[in-house]
């Protein structure tokens, strides 16, 4: 098979377009766009489905200590896995600047 995954019939939007195609994605990549792209092991029906690319967030606290004995709520595996039900995938986690006394542990 030449594709791992096959998104078939979606309407796919992208930052300047707008179109109706298929996806094919083998080793976690998308590799290719088309229509009769063949068979796959897994077989995703798109119809009358927007394909959105992952958001970006890009300002997120996790782990991180705000002041003397308290931590941000997610960790990492909680806050990724919360992005991801949101349709996040990829988060940038703000440094904490050691010269900051809140973000200092203690």
């Amino acid at each position: 098979m030449a594709f791992d995954t096959i998104i078939r019939s979606g309407t796919i939007a992208t930052a300047a377009d707008t179109f109706s195609c298929d996806i094919g994605i083998k080793g976690g990549t998308i590799t290719a766009l088309g229509a009769n792209l063949g068979d796959a092991s897994e077989i995703v029906d798109a119809s009358g489905k927007l394909v959105l690319p992952g958001g970006i967030d890009s300002h997120v606290h996790l782990s991180q200590p705000s002041g003397p004995g308290v931590t941000m709520a997610d960790d990492f595996e909680s806050g990724t896995r919360a992005a991801a039900f949101g349709g996040n995938t990829m988060v940038l986690p703000l440094p904490c600047s050691r010269r900051a006394s809140r973000c200092a542990r203690s």
